[in-house]
């Protein structure tokens, strides 16, 4: 790498910050309870909006996962998520109404309060609607991986999105609140995925998957990327560049070893296909608050309709982490 990139690759990292504390004047704090955070917890920061059925079980699935705190931005929720959130003892909220696109898709925001609070601290950053699987996550805690990866040097943990789907027609796919989503929407795509390395930043570039395969069949090229980077051994200097895609320092994106990977890594699993999806993608579109003028949801919008299934010969039914490392979609690595 050149003098001329690295210093531009450091003007970006700086622009990011700058505008992550410029943004920081969009919260408002409405619990604080960071006092109760150990030196060793690993903590989890996401953003959301209107997702009040899906938070029992996400919050207990990471609880199980052994995240000690939770930092959270709700975007303009009218659900009661908010209400829902503030009686949670281990939860930390912030609210905004502010454009989810002009805080760069809500990455400004979540920057800005790992700067403030997670110097030190390994996190962990997703969606309501991504699950974290790793080597042995069924019988040990987050605090083992993180404490193995402290131990080995590693500062990131890859992983690659798994879009989960039910056999049927997703929009009958109703999962109740508390209930397990991977209940329903239990299938997924175990190939049909490419890659390739990105130039600059240097992260491995991952699609495929059932929304390639449906909504994007045409032009597969603009399918969403699958490659995150959601687990970060966090430096108050660092910065999300691109959601969880990628990262600055550009060393942090390299997860994935160059011939394909025997580095120690995991999956996210996806379940965003259930009851209600139409009607999200609808909304969206409507907003024009995601990448590119929501231009992925619009995909899904002109797809979407009674009856449409991701379910196709192929589908193969998620039994767990093991599994996913047999097809070659994460790596225990030499974790033993």
């Amino acid at each position: 790498m050149g003098i001329a990139t690295t210093y531009r690759l450091r003007l970006k990292r700086k622009r990011w910050r700058y505008r992550a504390w410029r943004r920081s004047s969009d919260l408002s704090q409405v619990t604080d309870r960071t006092a109760a955070i150990g030196r060793r917890d690993v903590l989890l920061f996401a953003t959301l909006r209107n997702e009040r059925l899906r938070l029992p079980y996400f919050l207990e699935y990471y609880r199980k996962l052994g995240i000690g705190h939770f930092f959270i931005v709700d975007n303009g929720s009218d659900d009661g998520s908010q209400s829902y959130l503030v009686a949670q003892p281990d939860v930390t909220l912030w609210v905004t109404s502010a454009s989810y696109r002009r805080a760069r898709y809500g990455m400004d925001w979540l920057n800005w309060l790992k700067r403030v609070h997670a110097h030190g601290h390994w996190t962990l950053t997703v969606d309501l609607d991504e699950f974290l699987v790793y080597p042995f996550c069924d019988t040990r805690p987050i605090v083992a991986l993180t404490d193995w990866l402290d131990a080995s040097g590693v500062k990131s943990f890859g992983t690659m999105m798994i879009d989960m789907y039910p056999e049927g027609d997703i929009d009958t796919a109703k999962c109740a609140e508390g209930q397990n989503p991977f209940e329903v929407a239990c299938w997924f795509d175990p190939g049909n995925y490419v890659m390739s390395r990105h130039p600059l930043f240097q992260h491995l570039w991952i699609q495929g998957g059932p929304r390639a395969r449906v909504f994007f069949s045409d032009r597969p090229e603009e399918a969403p990327a699958l490659n995150k980077i959601p687990l970060v051994k966090w430096n108050r200097r660092y910065s999300y560049a691109s959601s969880t895609h990628m990262l600055l320092p550009r060393g942090l994106n390299l997860v994935y070893d160059e011939a394909g990977g025997e580095k120690t890594s995991g999956c996210l699993l996806h379940a965003k296909f259930l009851e209600g999806f139409a009607a999200k993608a609808q909304e969206e579109v409507n907003r024009k608050e995601h990448f590119a003028a929501s231009r992925e949801y619009a995909a899904y919008q002109g797809t979407a309709k009674t009856g449409l299934s991701l379910w196709c010969a192929w589908s193969e039914r998620y039994v767990n982490w093991r599994q996913l490392e047999i097809l070659g979609l994460m790596s225990k690595g030499n974790w033993a």
